[in-house]
């Protein structure tokens, strides 16, 4: 996995560059205390994850990755919290806190290479990640009995817990397979195999009654023609 660090502060630098030398399967190509050098580097070279400090004298973090039109992985490193909440919003892999540990570090770039094997794979996932507050979790598809959708967040309905996300349930349903879930609702998204019971106006799934309106009766009708 190739990535490359950014900190306006070199001795940041060589704590990343030494932590990166005990991680086997991390390759980290180069060190910036410019931000703009690095983006220089970005728009010759591809890489797979930043480290990314995030406030640094002439561009913070947040928005020298927001300028990038193709977005790697990213793991926010800051010595103020009060940041966290933005980095994860923007879908970081990690935030971590200096000074951090060897330990703490490798525990961020374990995230980071699991989430980069599951974008590279060419197997069909039976899986995705589901960010819920400071973490991503690993949710299967088999798991799934509905999701339930409320403004800009998603409860993953599972079969022994709930999972509230902050996401739109259209971001949803373009990293879900199609032909293992129907949207019956404008709030809802079911798995197909999970229904017990189709009614006119309702599905049920473990007990749950599930709402369906007019304006996708069609979609799960054809999703049971397939």
């Amino acid at each position: 996995m190739k990535a490359i660090a950014i900190d306006d502060e070199p001795i940041a630098l060589e704590i990343i560059k030494s932590h990166a030398s005990k991680v086997p399967y991390l390759d980290l190509k180069a060190e910036f205390t410019d931000a703009f050098k690095a983006l220089e580097y970005l728009q010759k070279e591809s890489v797979d994850l930043i480290f990314l400090d995030i406030k640094m004298p002439d561009i913070s973090g947040i928005d020298f990755f927001n300028s990038l039109s193709k977005k790697p992985l990213v793991i926010f490193t800051t010595a103020y919290t009060e940041h966290a909440v933005t980095g994860f919003e923007m879908d970081a892999v990690d935030y971590l806190l200096k000074p951090f540990s060897l330990a703490r570090f490798i525990k961020g770039c374990n995230k980071a290479f699991e989430l980069y094997n599951a974008r590279s794979t060419s197997e069909p996932l039976d899986y995705l990640y589901v960010k819920t507050g400071y973490e991503q979790l690993k949710v299967l598809y088999e798991d799934i009995l509905y999701l339930e959708a409320a403004g800009n967040y998603v409860t993953f309905v599972l079969k022994d817990k709930n999972i509230l996300s902050r996401s739109t349930i259209i971001e949803i349903i373009n990293l879900l397979p199609s032909g293992k879930f129907v949207r019956i609702h404008r709030s809802y998204l079911v798995a197909i195999n999970k229904i017990d019971k189709i009614e006119r106006h309702q599905v049920t799934i473990n007990n749950s009654k599930i709402p369906v309106s007019e304006a996708y009766s069609q979609d799960l009708a054809a999703a049971f023609k397939k």
